[in-house]
């Protein structure tokens, strides 16, 4: 099985990738960056009929330019389907990135961030399909998918119709940094979002007629964390860890934009993530119960309170994989064939990997070399991300 991974192309893999990092693809506005990903494939002798886009950016609740890039390849062995996927978008920090080597890295320019979350991924299947063609090497049916909005909410792979994927069997998931990490589950996340309706008055003149939509969400996010929902959570029926992230007003501005007027409204959102479904729901219940309860305490010379509306849905779903799943199984061996010792791990960030899982496509994800993703400071290990791309190579032709 080793043999294959001789046949990359080093060099060749890293002009491919130096050309998309290249390409601008923030998250929402992929239509560019899967033009150039279909170019290449293209060019490395994939028929133009097997390339398409799937209408998940018409159930996608964002704006969105294009939705998933999907392509298939003819098998030359048999075997069941695989399927080999990656996400087209980057984090908008990574806007007008320019890069360029440095020794065994590409960086950027210093002022953005680089994009190798997750042109690396995207590189990776290129390469893969150019040197299963050009090699006329035996593999399975293959399917590529490339999936859109990954950052901001994996909103590609949950609207992915697997219908659209053919029979596939299993899932092999480029997003990663060390070559030797196999990721084979990842926990679950849930959002929740509070509106509070205060209402104004003169901070100095008549406090007592205001309510203070700005007190409320303190209160609230004091109680959360005096009854341990906040941060790291470790209960008796499960764990899991939560954040409060966004505490302002409307429309992005300020919550209140004057020190003399009490707030009329406040809005905040966070996120609860575990293991268990269940338990990541009950950590944003716990967050919904310290609102009702300081919604109960601030009142107005009345006796009037705030008004509070809390909702929490599910970002993504918790999954783990069996050691002893077949997609595991082809993995460890596929590192072991290059002299690679297996480390399976469990993520605490989502991936697509979560919504292929629930739409049953057992999936692991491999690494490619991105590095300090989503800073001024990211890199792409160039050693690491050729190991990525024999890896891939190796996993699409284990069969034959």
């Amino acid at each position: 099985m080793a043999s294959s991974a001789d046949l990359i192309d080093a060099a060749g893999a890293v002009e491919h990738l130096m050309r998309l990092l290249s390409v601008e693809g923030v998250t929402g506005k992929e239509r560019k960056i899967a033009e150039a990903v279909r170019d290449a494939l293209v060019t490395a002798g994939v028929p133009a009929d097997a390339i398409r886009f799937d209408d998940a950016d018409d159930r996608i609740p964002l704006p969105t330019e294009t939705g998933n890039l999907i392509v298939d390849i003819a098998g030359t062995a048999p075997g069941p389907r695989l399927l080999f996927s990656t996400h087209l978008d980057t984090v908008p920090l990574c806007a007008g990135a320019k890069p360029q080597r440095e020794g065994d890295r590409i960086v950027s320019d210093g002022t953005t961030a680089l994009g190798g979350d997750d042109r690396t991924g995207c590189a990776v299947l290129v390469v893969l399909a150019e040197t299963l063609i050009r090699h006329k090497l035996p593999h399975p049916p293959i399917t590529l998918l490339f999936t859109v909005r990954e950052e901001s909410g994996l909103h590609g792979a949950r609207e992915l119709n697997p219908k659209d994927l053919g029979d596939v069997a299993m899932c092999v998931n480029v997003d990663g940094q060390k070559p030797a990490d196999l990721i084979i589950g990842a926990v679950g996340q849930e959002n929740w979002e509070a509106e509070i309706i205060g209402k104004a008055s003169h901070a100095g003149v008549a406090p007592e007629k205001g309510i203070s939509a700005t007190m409320v969400g303190a209160l609230a996010l004091v109680e959360a964390r005096r009854a341990g929902w906040f941060g790291k959570v470790e209960k008796a029926d499960g764990f899991g860890a939560s954040n409060i992230g966004i505490f302002g007003g409307k429309d992005g501005a300020a919550a209140g934009d004057a020190t003399n007027v009490v707030t009329d409204y406040a809005y905040l959102r966070g996120e609860a993530r575990s293991p268990d479904a269940a338990f990541a729901k009950a950590i944003a219940e716990g967050y919904r119960a310290a609102f009702a309860s300081a919604e109960a305490q601030v009142k107005d010379d009345k006796g009037e309170t705030a008004k509070v509306t809390f909702r929490q849905e599910t970002a993504y779903p918790p999954f783990r994989l069996e050691e002893t799943s077949p997609i595991v199984v082809r993995s460890k061996l596929a590192l072991e064939a290059l002299g690679i010792a297996p480390n399976t791990v469990f993520s605490n960030g989502g991936l697509d990997a979560n919504w292929l899982d629930k739409h049953g496509i057992p999936t692991v994800t491999i690494a490619a070399g991105q590095a300090e993703i989503h800073t001024i400071h990211e890199y792409v290990n160039i050693p690491d991300y050729v190991t990525g791309c024999k890896i891939a190579l190796l996993l699409a032709t284990a069969d034959a």
